[in-house]
């Protein structure tokens, strides 16, 4: 957080992770203990990229491997032949104690289970995600974000939904997150 992915696309965003150089030389104020809490959730002055908050769900899902967001995994001649097998790039792996991601893990599926995402529930798969609300503009308008993976056992897609303007996390967002986890199991399950 607070750095460039790498995506091979131009005009990424850092977005902003505060501190106290940051708040004194910016906002010319102290660091309080407050500015920690604010942080820590993500609130606050903290700036994130959906692409941010997705590498982030992805890299819990998997259990702590940080990878760069690529685009395309291969390219290919007219014919189908594989010109170009586009590896994973592991950008960190190994720099969270996994007794603190298995927490993580159980935090997010909770709320499926019983927290802003519990209209989860009914899906053939279970999941585990985050709703967020994040306010803009000088009237604190709400846009309304979700994280999610699946399934929580075996992970296997983890999907960022923002809907700008779109009010709480569990307003707009978790009902498209679950029409796009019913789409993409049961488009799997006629492919097998």
């Amino acid at each position: 957080m607070g750095e460039k992915t790498g995506i091979d696309l131009p005009g990424e965003s850092a977005g902003l992770i505060p501190d106290e150089a940051w708040k004194m030389a910016v906002k010319k104020e102290q660091w309080y203990i407050g500015d920690v809490y604010h942080a820590s959730i993500g609130q606050g002055d903290v700036l994130a990229t959906p692409l941010q908050l997705a590498d982030y769900i992805a890299t819990i899902a998997n259990g702590g491997t940080l990878y760069k967001p690529q685009i395309v995994d291969a390219t290919t001649d007219g014919y189908g032949k594989v010109i170009n097998d586009i590896q994973p790039v592991v950008i960190r792996k190994d720099f969270i104690d996994a007794k603190n991601i298995k927490i993580v893990q159980e935090a997010l599926r909770a709320t499926i289970t019983r927290g802003t995402g519990r209209s989860l529930n009914d899906l053939p798969i279970t999941s585990a995600g985050k709703t967020g609300t994040a306010q803009f503009g000088p009237n604190k308008d709400l846009h309304s974000w979700f994280t999610v993976y699946a399934p929580y056992e075996k992970p296997e897609i983890a999907l960022i939904i923002l809907v700008e303007g779109g009010g709480e996390g569990n307003e707009l967002a978790v009902p498209i997150a679950k029409n796009v986890l019913k789409w993409y199991f049961e488009i799997k399950e006629e492919k097998n």
